[in-house]
């Protein structure tokens, strides 16, 4: 099989989609691997490494001119040119991004497979997992340097000063983005309090790391108690396909403390927080009712050498499926299959069509037609 890598043209994303050490296992596998040039540069991966590795460098169209196009963040408009009836293996957030994606991938009869939706054997999100502990982490870390005075914040430090904690962190959403930035906060020294509707999935997690974080069961009643004395709030709430539900209101932020930040991880999939709206790694904040918003959609991209690495480390093993068995490594996978968003000018995932308005343009996903 002819497989692409491109390189990524989202502001200030450095990221890439394989490794040369994952280029070389596919080559040895019997492939064909094209890399754009410059697309490992900015995690520091040249094109000399993937030559060496075997694969060929290739301008943009050659990249895209494969049986399986592999990539990190969705197809933007530019690039819309590009798609045709292949496979596109990426990050989509359909649910979350614009409907001309969506069209887009119909009108080419792309077969897009979305990291994201790929579940595993317990209806886990493998290819998610990595780079949402990424994003949790640094919700956490960029929360902190807003929350500075010079930065428009509180000059509230989230920290343990001589053994005196300081900060209040709200965590909305206890999955693996929700746990990795509450326990971010913790260790910084801050007052956390995670929010989520399992209690035993809390146990579990204070059986991995101790920690003095607080569970709160989340209701709007509880979330809209805790915001107003609330220093950073971290959305991080995920439905599987679906468009994030919007668990605080306009009326909520503005009841939050002025200089206070709100860090909204949820935003690739439409945002957890009504007064939230997708910003870049360039123009990464903005004031509404006196909170600080950073709502960047692409935020493991700040750290692309490891979140490349870690990426390549949870695909590579779906790759090589789809390089050697074609469709039919979805077929012989439920939870492979799943990741399936469009196919045959299809979308192929239920809370896809429901959240751009498309249910009859829905079709389960078979590879047969």
């Amino acid at each position: 099989m002819i497989i692409g890598v491109v390189k990524e043209i989202k502001d200030k994303e450095n990221r890439v989609a394989l490794t040369p050490a994952g280029a070389a296992a596919l080559v040895k596998d019997g492939h064909s691997v094209r890399v754009e040039s410059g697309a490992g540069a900015g995690a520091g991966f040249s094109d000399d490494d993937y030559k060496a590795a075997g694969a060929t460098i290739v301008r943009t169209a050659g990249a895209w001119d494969a049986d399986l196009v592999l990539k990190v963040k969705e197809p933007q408009g530019i690039e819309f040119q590009y798609l045709k009836q292949n496979i596109l293996f990426t990050y989509l957030h359909l649910a979350g991004v614009s409907f001309e994606l969506t069209h887009a991938l119909l009108k080419a009869r792309t077969t897009a497979i979305a990291y994201e939706t790929v579940e595993d054997q317990e209806r886990r999100y493998p290819l998610l997992a990595p780079l949402s502990a990424i994003a949790g982490n640094m919700a956490a870390i960029v929360g902190s340097y807003y929350l500075a005075r010079v930065n428009g914040g509180r000059g509230v430090q989230l920290g343990r000063i001589l053994g005196t904690k300081h900060g209040k962190v709200v965590v909305l959403g206890d999955g693996v983005v929700g746990q990795h930035a509450a326990m971010t906060a913790d260790s910084l020294g801050a007052h956390v309090y995670l929010f989520g509707r399992s209690r035993k999935k809390f146990e579990s997690l204070s059986k991995v790391r101790p920690h003095e974080i607080v569970f709160v069961e989340s209701n709007e009643q509880n979330i809209r108690q805790h915001l107003r004395d609330s220093d950073l709030v971290i959305g991080a709430v995920l439905i599987g396909g679906s468009r994030a539900p919007r668990l605080v209101t306009e009326e909520m932020v503005k009841s939050m403390q002025p200089g206070s930040v709100v860090v909204d991880v949820s935003i690739d999939q439409g945002g957890c927080i009504e007064t939230s709206h997708p910003t870049t790694h360039s123009d990464p904040v903005y004031v509404r009712h006196g909170v600080t918003h950073y709502c960047v959609s692409n935020m493991p991209g700040a750290y692309p050498r490891t979140a490349t690495q870690a990426l390549t480390h949870a695909t590579l093993p779906y790759v090589v499926k789809l390089a050697r068995q074609g469709l039919k490594a979805l077929q012989d996978d439920p939870g492979f299959g799943r990741g399936v968003n469009t196919h045959n000018g299809f979308i192929t995932c239920g809370q896809v069509a429901d959240a751009v308005g498309l249910q009859s343009q829905y079709r389960e996903f078979s590879p047969f037609w």
